[in-house]
């Protein structure tokens, strides 16, 4: 999942962002309000993670922002424990949750997925294009009954191209959205993931009857979509 946190505490963003990065999310990072608020209207996020008192544009305008705009992004609030009235505040505002400081990644993670279960639905959580399937919360990846083990990596990307078959994305697009807008955009890791992702599922196919599930675009990048498409 593509997850924003807005927090201005360093030792507070570092600890989370590393953490869920552990657990397999996407997470981009930002300490003023203004700027977050922008990122939020600008992007495609799975849940925004929202500390109320951030410099710039406070958490509570933020989400009365958001919901005012007709946004409805799972947004879970990180307060202090005596905070209890802006956590009132900002579940009367539209947040989805809230979290206490000091916590638990593993609690974080469990309110993500929770969150994202309430206002996605589970249809919303399953991705399918021919005999492949993924779930975007237990993270299982099948194809025609057959597990698919992927590393976190793997999955994110997977999971990426699958949520527009027959789209051409770029080798940035895919860097930026799977590894994040800090990595050098002159690396070849897109290309290596791409070869270990193509050999991973194409492995469950006939090739004579279906080539790949991934099709390279020469000078571009590349484009997921279902192998009988190619015949």
């Amino acid at each position: 999942m593509n997850v924003l946190l807005l927090e201005d505490e360093a030792r507070i963003a570092s600890f989370v962002s590393q953490g869920l990065r552990e657990q397999g999310f996407v997470v981009e990072a930002c300490d003023n309000g203004t700027e977050g608020y922008a990122l939020a209207l600008e992007r495609t996020y799975d849940v925004v993670l929202l500390d109320i008192m951030v410099p710039g544009m406070d958490g509570l305008a933020i989400l009365k922002g958001l919901r005012g705009a007709g946004h409805t992004v799972p947004v879970i609030l990180i307060t202090a424990r005596n905070e209890l009235d802006d956590r009132l505040a900002g579940l009367n505002l539209g947040a989805d949750d809230y979290i206490a400081k000091p916590f638990y990644v593993e609690e974080l993670v469990a309110r993500i997925h929770a969150v994202v279960r309430r206002t996605s639905g589970e249809r919303q959580n399953l991705l399918a294009v021919g005999p492949l399937r993924l779930d975007r919360i237990t993270r299982d990846v099948t194809c025609g009954g057959h597990r698919v083990e992927l590393t976190a990596r793997e999955f994110n990307l997977l999971e990426y191209l699958m949520r527009s078959p027959g789209r051409v994305f770029t080798r940035t697009q895919i860097l930026e959205h799977v590894w994040g807008y800090d990595f050098n955009p002159s690396t070849n890791v897109v290309d290596v993931a791409i070869q270990r992702l193509r050999k991973k599922l194409d492995s469950l196919l006939d090739p004579l009857d279906d080539p790949s599930w991934i099709e390279s675009v020469r000078g571009v990048g590349y484009r997921f979509r279902a192998p009988e498409a190619s015949r």
